[in-house]
């Protein structure tokens, strides 16, 4: 249980630190990024895969590539349903779900060696 609270808050920091980088997204307060970050996780357990499996065509055909969209396109639901939070249209929603992925792997990282 530790574990979930702890990835939740480096997926809740993440979230605010790449906000305030990107100007076509705005992330309100430090719940609306607790939120984003929940359901952006829950999201990438659930709908992720089944849209994975559903377009292995297009995945192989675009060697993998098509895997941001649907990376953005997750993002883009998220910003749908969340009050707080904004993002401008679909291609800061694919440098928010890059740049995310690298703070989180950065804060990952940086807190398991402390």
């Amino acid at each position: 249980m530790m574990r979930i609270l702890v990835n939740l808050l480096i997926g809740t920091l993440a979230v605010l630190i790449t906000g305030y980088l990107l100007p076509g997204v705005s992330v309100t307060d430090f719940w609306t990024g607790v939120v984003i970050a929940a359901l952006l996780a829950l999201l990438n357990v659930l709908v992720k895969p089944i849209l994975v499996v559903l377009t292995i065509p297009i995945t192989v055909l675009t060697l993998g590539l098509f895997l941001f969209v649907i990376n953005a396109l997750m993002v883009m639901i998220v910003a749908e349903i969340v009050p707080g939070f904004t993002v401008g249209n679909f291609w800061w929603a694919l440098l928010f779900s890059l740049i995310l992925s690298i703070i989180n792997s950065l804060l990952s990282s940086v807190l398991s060696k402390a």
